[in-house]
């Protein structure tokens, strides 16, 4: 499982590294904002990426650097800031996710739509999958 893993994000970091001069963390700050538009302060997306706080911040500036997600202070709050995309965000983001899901069906066009939902089953079960927000 973990050696079918690594070979589906390589192929991936691949495709959006050449298609989109994207990392896959990028993409998966990306997604994540996405999932909810009202925005996520950093420890909450740290959280629902299971990743720290540091590397979060990183992805982020560079993202806020390139116009596509914008930082605003959490209720007047000076230490805490909300992130969201920006349109541009939006817009880039979904331009990548298009791609990205035509990427996952080319890899896993062996599977039949049955077997593909047997596998997602199987994979809920474990309780890993979905994530859900903090």
């Amino acid at each position: 499982m973990l050696r079918l893993t690594r070979a589906i994000e390589s192929e991936l970091r691949e495709n959006l590294r050449t298609e989109f001069s994207a990392t896959l963390p990028r993409f998966d700050v990306m997604a994540a904002l996405h999932r909810f538009p009202d925005g996520m302060i950093l420890s909450e997306l740290s959280r629902y990426l299971m990743v720290s706080n540091g590397n979060v911040t990183g992805i982020i500036n560079r993202l806020v650097s390139d116009g596509l997600v914008e930082r605003t202070l959490r209720d007047g709050d000076r230490r805490t800031s909300v992130v969201r995309l920006t349109k541009r965000g939006v817009r880039n983001f979904e331009s990548m996710a298009g791609a990205h899901e035509s990427w996952v069906n080319e890899i896993f066009t062996g599977l039949s739509p049955g077997e593909a939902e047997r596998l997602a089953a199987r994979l809920k079960q474990t309780g890993i999958y979905p994530r859900t927000a903090p």
